[in-house]
């Protein structure tokens, strides 16, 4: 019944996470339905009005990547991208409203079939000039572009536990599909404006198993799990709308057409919120993690430690105390500290100290521009310890590992774990064993950035 409790448990704890996919499994038929919209077909909707729609002619809308599906099991000759990008950018300009779409990637079946009226009309005028047919719409502007780029396996990773026959794991696989599109003048030839958009494809799969023997000759073997791969071509519409929607923005914003001039309101609200994502995506990298400008030239921090020490005599307790911080940056990536801190030495028996320590750190910020960020520090200092009739100063070597988040350009957390080991063994004055005295303190606290 243990293995069987243990067994459900890791069952919620991998399924949760996933369980749309899971609790939707399809085990009947499905009818035909609409096609699905993507999370940016409503904002698409949603652009300001224009004053006059645009006649827009898309000839091919390609596939430029020659990309074939990836596969574990040989050649795969199915392509990676789907062929209908036309197709995807014409139901795209269709939905945003600012365009009025004209045929041209199948124009000869066009032309054939109004050879075809008209050929029918003069047969059955009887001899008279039959009702000639409506020109053709010209277009303002040419919609041209691609899929360019299809990058397979950009991310991936997974996790796995376990323990005597019962586990689980869960890997995934992150892919890239990048669009361009341009607008094109075609009384010119000139090229009005370029915009290119991304979207990542996810794939995921979640495993449990149990694999155990719950009585002589009785074996309990279960497993379940689940694998989601993201459609690709519900990627490729998602980026091929934003960059419809990026199209119409910059062309506002660049004075190329003109919105509705009654909706001031709603045309302003529209610039600045996409002004506003453009400039959070200049600081975003291709992993999604946007980079903070943090310039600051020091900090102060005030934390409270908790202090363990590690010597001569045994059955060491944790005792609380205070330390303090001030740090000067070189540059984002490399600083350097000076910390002072007051605590104690303690055993259950016979030992007790205070004790008073400073040290001077060089540090490095291993992700510079990211809020969260971890930090090695290295350097040396000196311990007094307060019992010691000698009242000697004793040298330490010492290194940590922090993990740092900024709140903001003033504000923000750190918490770490450091060790300072003596170059001496006299701090308890006990010799005892080939280790010198050292200790290990985890800290908490908050800093105030300075000089930004």
């Amino acid at each position: 019944m243990k293995s069987i409790s243990q067994f459900a448990s890791l069952v919620l704890l991998f399924l949760f996470s996933g369980c749309g996919a899971y609790l939707n499994q399809p085990i009947g038929q499905q009818p035909a339905r609409i096609g699905e919209e993507t999370v940016i077909t409503s904002s698409l909707r949603q652009l300001p009005a224009p004053k006059d729609k645009l006649v827009a002619a898309v000839y091919k809308f390609r596939d430029q990547t020659g990309q074939y599906k990836p596969s574990e099991n040989g050649a795969s000759w199915s392509t990676a991208v789907t062929q209908g990008g036309t197709n995807i950018l014409i139901r795209a300009l269709e939905d945003c409203g600012w365009f009025i779409p004209i045929e041209r990637e199948n124009i000869g079946n066009l032309f054939n079939e109004r050879k075809i009226i008209s050929s029918s009309r003069k047969q059955y005028a009887g001899g008279g000039n039959p009702e000639p047919l409506p020109p053709l719409l010209f277009a303002g502007i040419i919609l041209e572009g691609g899929v360019v780029s299809y990058d397979a396996n950009i991310l991936t990773g997974g996790a796995g536990l376990r323990y005597f026959g019962a586990g689980g794991s869960t890997q995934y696989r992150q892919d890239r599909v990048t669009v361009y599109l341009r607008a094109i003048s075609t009384s010119t030839g000139k090229i009005l404006k370029t915009v290119y958009t991304s979207k990542t494809i996810l794939s995921q799969a979640v495993d449990v198993g149990l694999f155990r023997y719950v009585s002589f000759k009785r074996l309990l073997e279960a497993e379940t799990g689940f694998t989601y791969n993201e459609p690709s071509e519900m990627a490729v519409t998602e980026a091929i709308e934003k960059a419809v929607q990026s199209l119409v923005i910059e062309g506002i914003i660049d004075r190329l057409w003109e919105a509705d001039p009654t909706k001031l309101l709603q045309n302003q609200i529209a610039i600045d919120s996409y002004k506003e994502e453009k400039a959070k995506m200049q600081r975003t990298d291709i992993l999604q993690r946007e980079h903070q400008q943090f310039n600051s030239k020091g900090s102060f921090e005030l934390a409270g430690m908790a202090l363990l020490y590690q010597g001569d005599y045994p059955n060491a307790k944790y005792q609380p105390g205070i330390v303090g911080s001030l740090a000067y940056h070189f540059n984002p990536f490399i600083q350097t500290r000076l910390r002072v801190g007051r605590s104690q030495f303690s055993t259950d028996r016979f030992y007790e100290e205070g004790i008073t320590f400073a040290s001077l750190e060089a540090g490095l910020r291993l992700l510079p521009h990211d809020r969260l960020s971890p930090i090695l520090y290295l350097g040396g200092g000196l311990l007094m310890d307060e019992n010691n009739a000698n009242s000697e100063t004793n040298i330490a070597l010492n290194a940590g590992l922090s993990m740092q988040y900024r709140f903001g350009k003033i504000w923000g957390l750190e918490l770490g774990i450091n060790n300072q080991y003596l170059l001496n063994d006299t701090v308890d004055e006990v010799k005892q064993g080939k280790y010198n005295d050292y200790f290990w303190y985890g800290s908490l606290g908050i800093k105030v950035f300075f000089g930004n």
